[in-house]
């Protein structure tokens, strides 16, 4: 179960370059003005192939050199680590500090209008916006106003059977100014407190475009106006996004496949340029809510400094704390169960690709064998599948499994007996580390700790298709003959 290429992650691009550049400041105990510079050239070089803005990489290099120079550094025990979260600090302010909330209406319904061209993903967006309100214990309405682009009602019609909420529309023949004025209407009668309206694009900017979203605006005054912007198309975000705000004064973005731009600079730019918060991003084509924006944490992931708050949220939306106060008893008991190896996988699974959610623990990057760690997610479901296609007996007691049994198993779950096989090893290691932990206890030492971890070295694929440099393997055996050569 080997790794196959996944998806880039967020900045990828950027992100080594920066971390590339910084990573010879790091260790040096003193630093010359010479350093700096380099440094600096990096860095700029690094932004600049990133896609920021000329102008924006001017001002945030001067920022930085101008600190970077000062007594701030000069006096600081780790004067690397100190330019270090300087970068850190101008980035994180370089795309607005803080993150920015939806501002909610007085009186409801809260009417968010959704703007912008045509294939930047909006009818997707809406979608995701309505579930991340309906997170936070919202009753959204769904309004389809774009008339013009085939099947986009019907789009957002099943987008929104897909996440059960509400979808109001008109049909194709009547004007999107009275669609959304009485969508509004429709919103006070179903009690819905937030009004969502997906507006019409254009293949590019044109009079007729801003004419009409004009009009809406003054009939259905929108408590924000977002503007959805396509992450992957670099400086031409930033520039559609200027001339959305001139003509509707937008109050927010939402930046749509992130996870997809290798360059990264909308995501650097859209605020310095505009004056607009970023308020959302979008991630991958699976309909789960939108991400709220936090620049301080993109400016951590960036720099390979981890992002542990994201990750303790999503673990704290996503794992059932019952659940996991009945397998910690488990774990320390020694109770370890394919069952329970199932629901641990489903359990990370749904925290999201764990190529990206390995790589928001600090330093990830760092570790040799990780640094582009990409997981085969369908490893997942096989495995699913496998302990599925097992008895409640056979799950509970996996010394039960002989070839015939295995042969069954692999015809139920549509795979190979080889990859029954696989799983069952698997297991059968993970369930002997449990075992080592939990004859540990409290008491557990360091070294026993470490000779626990060394198990994992010989394991070669680990579920979900993620392989791990071994611990204790081959450059460690290689060193160990080479010492008894020179004793020799």
């Amino acid at each position: 179960m080997g790794l196959v290429k996944g998806e880039t992650t967020v900045l990828e691009g950027l992100s080594s370059s920066l971390q590339k550049a910084l990573s010879k400041l790091r260790a040096k105990g003193k630093l010359t003005e010479d350093d700096v510079q380099t440094a600096m050239r990096e860095v700029r070089l690094a932004l600049l192939a990133a896609d920021v803005n000329v102008k924006v990489v001017k001002q945030f290099v001067d920022k930085v050199r101008e600190r970077a120079v000062g007594q701030e550094v000069q006096k600081s025990l780790t004067p690397g680590q100190q330019v270090v979260k300087i970068v850190y600090e101008e980035l994180t302010d370089l795309m607005g500090g803080t993150e920015e909330r939806i501002r909610m209406a007085a009186k409801p319904p809260t009417v968010v209008m959704l703007a912008g061209l045509q294939g930047a993903g909006k009818t997707t967006a809406a979608a995701k916006l309505a579930l991340s309100f309906r997170k936070h214990q919202h009753r959204p309405l769904l309004v389809a106003a774009d008339v013009y682009r085939p099947a986009a009602i019907q789009q957002l019609q099943v987008l929104g059977r897909q996440i059960d909420i509400p979808v109001f529309d008109l049909g194709t023949e009547v004007d999107p100014v009275e669609i959304a004025r009485q969508g509004r209407e429709e919103a006070i009668r179903q009690g819905a407190d937030v009004l969502i309206i997906d507006t019409a694009g254009r293949l590019h900017v044109d009079e007729r475009l801003m004419d009409e979203l004009s009009r809406i605006k003054a009939e259905v005054p929108p408590d924000e106006i977002l503007l959805v912007v396509d992450a992957m198309t670099g400086q031409d975000a930033v520039h559609v996004a200027e001339t959305f705000h001139q003509r509707l004064s937008i109050t927010g973005v939402i930046l749509t496949k992130m996870d997809g731009d290798t360059r990264g600079g909308a995501a650097l730019t859209v605020r310095a340029v505009t004056g607009c918060p970023i308020k959302f991003v979008s991630l991958g084509e699976k309909i789960e809510p939108l991400e709220v924006f936090h620049p301080d944490r993109l400016a951590s992931r960036i720099l390979g400094m981890g992002d542990v708050l994201s990750l303790i949220e999503k673990a704290q939306e996503n794992f059932d704390l019952e659940k996991a106060k009945e397998m910690e008893q488990k774990l320390r008991t020694a109770q370890f169960t394919l069952d329970d190896f199932r629901e641990q996988l489903r359990q990370v699974r749904n925290l999201g690709p764990l190529d990206q959610i390995l790589k928001m623990l600090p330093g990830i990057g760092k570790l040799k064998g990780l640094e582009n760690i990409q997981v085969d997610e369908k490893k997942f479901l096989h495995i699913d599948a496998i302990i599925s296609s097992m008895t409640k007996e056979e799950r509970a007691n996996p010394s039960l499994m002989n070839a015939s049994r295995r042969r069954r198993v692999a015809l139920g779950s549509g795979l190979t007996v080889r990859e029954v096989n696989q799983v069952l090893n698997q297991f059968e290691q993970v369930q002997q580390l449990m075992k080592r932990f939990a004859g540990g206890g409290k008491k557990m030492g360091r070294r026993n700790a470490l000779n626990a971890l060394k198990s994992l070295g010989n394991l070669g694929d680990l579920p979900g298709g993620m392989n791990v440099p071994s611990l204790g393997g081959a450059g460690s055996q290689q060193k160990r003959q080479h010492r008894k050569k020179k004793k020799h």
